[in-house]
């Protein structure tokens, strides 16, 4: 039975050490490539920051050539304006002359200009080209471009971008200008006196170069202001100028030109700035750091999927490796398991030298202990057999003496059909009791000698108490150790009812619980203070006041050399209430089998004693 059981027990295979290798490989291979591929990813990222950060300034340096172009045009056309047309002509008397060559520049610069215009010092029109009424009271001498011409006679002035308000041309047409603004010298009548050059740039051509690099669609944008942070253009000026939307440009004024770090409105962003020769004006890059990472998305995926690919190699190597290191030591492991399950074979021996050294090792070491288990077993099995045929020993003489005594009391005194009936049932004691040597016998001839001893000992007390018995008819096929109850019965009779005058019940009961079977003598005697309750068990050496001073120890001693500590005796009592003492044995049914392996020392495990029940309940419904 119990090497059917170890049978059934299930191989656990050990894959510990082969896990632990690879998660260990897997670990440090993805640790690596992680660091490898974050360092990547950083090093990608800086590389592709630093090189949107080129092509942003060469972008601005190409768009600031063509608008300083666009500009030194503007200044040849002012020149050409002053030296060849103002300079050497008198207004008094070369009027025309003065209109005409104004004209022929004009037309040959048209496409960028929209007027050009000569006032006195008071801001009178001294001339104009394309020629073009006047509004009335424009009150040039307050206007920003007239005002800053007249203080730095100097310089050229070129003003931030507004609606040209001078001249009526028919059209009604306003067009978005840039003024170039000096101071020159006008003669007339052989007098000269300051006056202004008025050149006005078309906004449209400077608003289209802007618009030519203004196309990225990642947040990047520029924009132009002024040395004083006044914006000239932005691809969102009407959204500034109504106050949706914000711009940094007082502070990149004061920027030199260079790369710098800001956070504007919550966001942090790369400055790019340029300077525009003669005019002061900053051409302003802006990359949002959001534009970095958005250009780096398919680098982050190929990163990834890089990643993920090598993480699916090394899973595979890692895979290789650790089969190749954990194979000896798995092959070494299933043997000693199966070893341990109960068979029998070779112990592995193979792989480096280590794991054949240990493999050799545990051989030898197996062997030597099955030598000593094979000892161990029989000295312990001798030495539980001697133990029960002597605690037998103690209870047999007991029995006869009882018996005997009451025999020859009875033939004394007359009563020979009460001897008659004490010899049958005599006789019927010590046929159990003998059990052909037996130590376990089923709960049927248990009660049947605890029955035959009663009836006995009621013949001796004269039917002074009564007897009954309630134990189910399923409970008579289970195994126990013989001779278990007539010492607790002759107890109670001793201890308990056998000093009460027909007034005195025993009961003996009998029933399943947890898998165990509980048979318990009950009985209504003095009973027992919790000290002598606690002694009962455990003090072997106490002076009884009758019957064979065996009593319960030697009971419970052999019900736990035969199934265990967790089994035996449990006493309970009251004081004038009564004792109860329940013998607790596992429940394994009776058969030839089942006996002589309780007898050779073998101890059931729970499961199998469900399952010989399981066993026994189907076997029984078979039968019906």
């Amino acid at each position: 039975m119990g090497k059917k059981y170890f049978e059934r027990l299930k191989k656990l295979e050990p894959k510990q050490i082969q896990s632990t290798i690879m998660a260990a490989f897997t670990v440090i291979s993805i640790s690596i490539m992680l660091i490898v591929g974050i360092v990547l990813y950083i090093r990608f990222f800086n590389f592709s920051r630093d090189e949107t950060i080129q092509s942003t300034r060469k972008l601005m340096e190409q768009a600031g050539e063509n608008m300083e172009d666009y500009l030194v045009s503007m200044r040849q056309i002012s020149d050409a304006a002053y030296y060849n047309v103002i300079k050497e002509s008198d207004f008094s008397n070369q009027e025309q002359d003065i209109q005409k060559r104004m004209n022929l520049l004009y037309e040959a610069n048209k496409d960028n200009l929209r007027s050009i215009a000569i006032y006195n010092n008071y801001g009178s029109l001294m001339a104009a080209e394309p020629i073009a009424s006047q509004k009335e009271d424009p009150d040039v001498t307050r206007q920003d471009w007239f005002v800053r011409a007249m203080d730095e006679m100097e310089n050229m002035h070129f003003s931030t971008p507004h609606i040209q308000n001078l001249f009526d041309d028919g059209t009604f047409r306003y067009y978005w200008v840039i003024s170039l603004s000096r101071v020159i010298d006008i003669t007339e009548g052989g007098d000269s006196r300051l006056g202004v050059l008025l050149v006005d740039m078309d906004y449209s051509s400077i608003s289209r170069m802007m618009n030519q690099i203004n196309t990225s669609q990642n947040g990047q944008y520029y924009y132009l202001c002024d040395s004083t942070g006044e914006i000239i253009y932005h691809p969102r000026q009407i959204q500034i100028s109504d106050g949706i939307s914000g711009e940094n440009s007082k502070v990149a004024a004061q920027y030199k030109e260079g790369v710098y770090d800001e956070r504007f409105e919550g966001e942090r962003r790369k400055v790019v700035v340029n300077t525009i020769s003669y005019t002061g004006w900053k051409l302003v890059g802006v990359i949002p750091y959001s534009s970095f990472t958005h250009g780096m998305i398919n680098i982050r995926y190929f990163i990834i999927i890089v990643m993920l690919l090598t993480a699916m190699m090394l899973v595979v190597i890692n895979r290789i490796v650790s089969v190749r290191i954990s194979t000896p030591i798995l092959k070494l492991n299933n043997s000693v398991m199966d070893y341990e399950a109960g068979e029998k074979p070779e112990i592995y021996i193979g792989g480096p030298q280590e794991i054949r050294h240990l493999g050799y090792s545990i051989q030898r070491s197996y062997e030597k202990i099955e030598v000593l288990m094979k000892k161990i077993v029989l000295e312990q099995n001798e030495r539980r057999r001697s133990e029960l045929d002597a605690l037998q020993s103690q209870i047999n003489p007991h029995f006869l003496y009882n018996a005997l005594e009451s025999i020859t009391w009875m033939i004394e005194g007359g009563r020979n059909d009460d001897a008659t009936f004490m010899i049958s049932q005599l006789a019927k004691l010590f046929r159990i009791s003998l059990s052909k040597g037996r130590t376990v016998i089923s709960v049927r001839d248990e009660l049947q000698h605890a029955q035959s001893y009663m009836n006995m000992q009621k013949v001796r007390y004269k039917n002074s108490f009564s007897v009954e018995f309630d134990v189910d008819e399923s409970l008579e096929q289970y195994c126990i150790v013989k001779l278990v109850l007539q010492p607790i019965l002759e107890n109670a009779i001793n201890y308990g009812v056998g000093s009460m005058d027909d007034c005195g019940e025993i009961k003996v009961a009998g029933f399943l619980r947890d898998g165990n079977l509980i048979l318990s003598v009950s009985d209504n005697g003095i009973g027992m203070s919790e000290e002598e309750v606690r002694l009962v068990l455990t003090d072997s050496n106490r002076i009884h006041k009758q019957g064979s001073g065996v009593g319960l120890v030697n009971v419970n001693n052999r019900i736990q050399l035969l199934f265990g500590k967790e089994y035996g005796l449990f006493v309970e009592s009251e004081p004038d209430e009564g004792t109860t003492v329940s013998i607790c044995i596992p429940a394994i049914p009776f058969t030839e089998k089942n006996r002589k392996i309780l007898e050779q020392g073998y101890r059931f495990s729970r499961e199998e004693m469900e399952e010989m029940i399981a066993v026994g309940d189907v076997e029984e419904d078979e039968k019906q």
